[in-house]
């Protein structure tokens, strides 16, 4: 599996995401809850960001309809979204946030 830089610990504020590209891939990162989540960024109910919604309860909420996904499964718990997104491998080295592409989910 391989890992790539996304951004590093240190840019990463509490539970607000941050949006990556990797290898054209649009990714938010995302630390909360003591840990970091790289989430597919593009809703699957509407073509938009998530980086732009907010977290909480590790759950990330898209915030033109409101459909929320699990950062750890990408499931959907709330309407209108019904399917889940990838979510992504990531491993710390050191200030590093690596993320492989390789789908968990």
């Amino acid at each position: 599996m391989a890992f790539v830089r996304a951004c590093g610990l240190s840019e990463l504020e509490e539970d607000t995401p941050k949006r990556v590209e990797l290898d054209g891939t649009p990714v938010s990162v995302v630390q909360t809850e003591g840990e970091v989540f790289a989430i597919h960024d593009i809703c699957s109910h509407a073509n938009v960001s998530l980086s732009e919604g907010e977290v909480d309860d590790c759950h990330i909420e898209c915030w033109l309809h409101g459909s929320r996904f699990d950062l750890r499964s990408g499931k959907p718990d709330a309407l209108p979204a019904t399917r889940p997104i990838p979510v992504y491998p990531v491993k710390i080295e050191g200030d590093d946030v690596l993320v492989s592409l390789t789908q968990e989910s």
